[in-house]
């Protein structure tokens, strides 16, 4: 029988690759049922992906996004982290040299700090992380990271994300936390928020494209100057 491997879909730039995003999608604490493509969780981090691909195509950025084989973490079997490793090795075949980004919501977000001691990684952008007290810091060491939640979330904690970010700061090169006012787990009311401090931060991280001065005037462009500078905290 065929061996049964997580769906990992790939765009590249036509031109020489300057670095790699790979996007994870959410789930469940606990389901053995397989991922499929139209499910919420899935569908939520299209339009990331999108926006990445139009920001970093003339730019050289590859953007991947990966369907785990289960939904859920799973407790102690950390389901989604396997998965995610072997897309990462895959990512590294492909695109040998390229260093690679991971953009993560909910549980793809506790997935990316888990797996960001792959040697190819070079930061963990955590968009309403679900973390606990007992994920640990050490792979984000020497990494740079990003945590953005919504202030009222009721799905994830953002104080447990805000606590995770000051733990890292130990090791990390660098870590940002941003609140984002007024938004829930979904990230919809200001889904242009979310997308532009993700791609922004990506693409200055992984391929040296620093965002233009017209845009750092408002508080978004603030933040995104703030977090490639380092700055722990910040609101938007």
């Amino acid at each position: 029988m065929p061996e049964v491997t997580p769906r990992l879909t790939v765009s590249a730039p036509k031109g020489p690759v300057c670095g790699v995003v790979l996007v994870l999608h959410g789930g469940r604490a606990a389901s053995t049922a397989p991922v499929r493509s139209r499910q919420l969780a899935v569908l939520r981090m299209r339009p990331f992906a999108a926006a990445l691909e139009r920001a970093g195509r003339k730019g050289g950025l590859a953007v991947a996004r990966l369907e785990y084989l289960l939904r859920g973490w799973n407790g102690a079997k950390q389901s989604p982290v396997a998965d995610t490793r072997w897309a990462l090795d895959e990512l590294s075949r492909r695109f040998p040299g390229a260093p690679i980004a991971i953009v993560g919501h909910s549980m793809g977000g506790r997935t990316a700090v888990y797996v960001a001691d792959h040697p190819a990684v070079r930061a963990v952008v955590a968009l309403a992380p679900w973390l606990e007290a007992g994920d640990p810091v050490a792979p984000i060491a020497g990494r740079r990271l990003l945590v953005v939640h919504g202030d009222r979330d009721r799905i994830t904690s953002p104080r447990a994300s805000a606590a995770y970010a000051r733990a890292a700061e130990r090791v990390a090169q660098s870590v940002s936390y941003v609140a984002v006012t007024g938004e829930k787990h979904a990230m919809l009311r200001r889904a242009s928020v979310w997308h532009r401090l993700t791609t922004e931060f990506v693409l200055a991280v992984i391929c040296g494209k620093q965002p233009a001065r017209t845009v750092r005037t408002d508080d978004v462009g603030q933040a995104i100057a703030g977090a490639l500078g380092g700055e722990p905290a910040m609101v938007v």
